[in-house]
């Protein structure tokens, strides 16, 4: 499995499994996205933790998650990222528009206070 994902309490935890968010896994997390999304689920964290490596699909899927719960008025938090994807999201100035906790933990506090605003 690529992705494992978890519903809690107001919100959804995607974690990746894999090493590597690229154009062999970057397609089936987008469509588990949207089937999120269509089910009205509003908030997604992603925790790339286990993730070393993202390339220009994986950036995609990131932008996918955040648009999917923007427009449905809700909050996407994207946790845990190693350094290069760090520099990736960094580079792509992504860092401005997405949300980015430092860990999934820290992910997850940031999640709570922002489901209990809603």
């Amino acid at each position: 499995m690529d992705f494992k994902i978890e519903k809690l309490n107001g919100y959804i935890l995607v974690q990746m499994q894999k090493e590597k968010l690229d154009t062999t896994v970057a397609p089936s997390l987008k469509s588990e996205l949207v089937l999120l999304a269509g089910n009205n689920e509003k908030n997604i964290l992603l925790d790339l933790a286990k993730c070393s490596y993202c390339d220009s699909s994986g950036l995609s899927a990131i932008l996918v998650a955040n648009r999917l719960s923007k427009n449905n008025d809700g909050v996407f938090i994207l946790a845990g990222l190693q350094p290069a994807v760090e520099r990736l999201i960094s580079v792509s100035q992504l860092n401005n528009v997405i949300n980015i906790a430092p860990t999934a933990k820290d992910g997850e506090e940031m999640m709570r206070k922002a489901v209990d605003k809603q």
